[in-house]
């Protein structure tokens, strides 16, 4: 049975990011399941045959490297993992390089870290590269660079990446495969009455909940980062489903839009790459919260942010930093690029135009965020 929504989505997706957990790939030893790679692969080379774009975002080199070397479970300090990582990254490649070679696709690796994304000019290189690899008829593998990464390799890092990955390239759909058949009304694991949900319409606090806390004994995700991923997505205007890898011809079932997993509807209207960029994938270096007046201002009236509205500043930012725009509780609600460093940011905080250039002299700039620099990210 066809879905008419997600055959709406699925028509509109000219991008497909595709993000594939550890426990999809491996078996419980951690060895890597060649068959099911091989299916999934076959599965990626027909929405490329389509006439689509797609990119893949794998898991699966930490819990290779404990199949390859024997370890029976993932390590759990940082060294070892790393060394997994090293270990896996190039098992994982060479199959996927080799469950593609019968179709004519080249593989093409991409590992990245979180500060891949908080500098604009890295963060538009890989946007770059991607695309030039789309002219080669490439199917990028993007990955986290576990053999460098430290804080990195943490809960559910592959999953925020996906996301990141598919604002970075303002696609449509990003497909989450996962071992379980989606979002449930509550934990399946410890509530029987738990029901499949086919949609959800917005991400609200009341769906997070619905998050069990359980996560697998290979991968680092579980249902939280699955929901913060597709919170990233669908406020920037794309669609995500999230639905069991381990499903035979789960992929093809999704593109034909059949009612496969869970799809999470986009919060708003297509966000820019820009703002997407500055809202909702680089990193804030500080956090600046504000009075009432100063949030009204800013959320109902677009305005920037002045220093008179400002009540406390957090962190250490340089001038052109990302920070965070917080109200005096320490909600966040607005991030953007500040005028000012932290060190001045306090100097200024509280004062109007007349106290600061009596007090410092002279004011560079009359708006510590200026609007055209800030994105609300509510």
């Amino acid at each position: 049975m066809i879905d008419p929504v997600r055959q709406r989505v699925i028509e509109q997706a000219d991008v497909v990011v595709v993000k594939i957990g550890t426990n999809v790939l491996a078996n419980e030893q951690g060895a890597l399941d060649r068959e099911r790679m091989q299916a999934l692969t076959d599965q990626l080379q027909r929405i490329h045959a389509s006439g689509r774009k797609v990119v893949l975002v794998s898991s699966g080199a930490i819990g290779a490297g404990v199949g390859r070397l024997g370890l029976g479970k993932r390590p759990t300090d940082l060294p070892h993992l790393q060394a997994c990582a090293a270990v896996g990254q190039s098992a994982l490649m060479q199959v996927y390089q080799e469950c593609l070679a019968p179709h004519g696709l080249h593989t093409a690796q991409i590992l990245l870290t979180a500060g891949d994304f908080d500098n604009r000019v890295r963060y538009l290189n890989v946007r770059n590269t991607i695309l030039t690899l789309f002219e080669y008829h490439c199917l990028p593998i993007i990955n986290e660079n576990d053999t460098v990464s430290v804080s990195e390799i943490k809960f559910g890092d592959n999953d925020v990446l996906a996301a990141m990955v598919t604002n970075l390239l303002r696609a449509p759909l990003l497909i989450l495969l996962t071992n379980v058949d989606g979002l449930y009304s509550s934990d399946p694991l410890t509530d029987p009455t738990a029901t499949l949900l086919s949609t959800v319409p917005y991400i609200d606090q009341a769906v997070t909940e619905m998050a069990g806390a359980s996560k697998s004994v290979l991968g680092t995700g579980g249902m939280k980062s699955k929901l913060r991923a597709a919170r990233l997505a669908t406020a920037s205007g794309e669609s995500v489903i999230m639905a069991n890898g381990a499903q035979p011809g789960i992929i093809d079932r999704i593109i034909a839009g059949e009612p496969a997993g869970t799809l999470f509807l986009p919060h708003r209207e297509e966000v820019p790459s820009r703002q997407r960029w500055l809202g909702y994938t680089a990193r804030p270096r500080g956090w600046v919260r504000v009075d009432v007046g100063a949030r009204q201002a800013i959320e109902k009236h677009g305005k920037s942010l002045l220093p008179i509205g400002v009540v406390a500043i957090e962190g250490y930012f340089g001038k052109g930093d990302v920070v965070s725009i917080c109200t005096a509780e320490g909600v966040e609600f607005a991030r953007g690029l500040t005028n000012y460093t932290a060190t001045d940011a306090e100097r200024l905080r509280g004062l109007n135009s007349e106290q600061i250039t009596r007090i410092v002299g002279k004011l560079p700039y009359v708006e510590l965020i200026h609007r055209d620099n800030l994105v609300v990210v509510t």
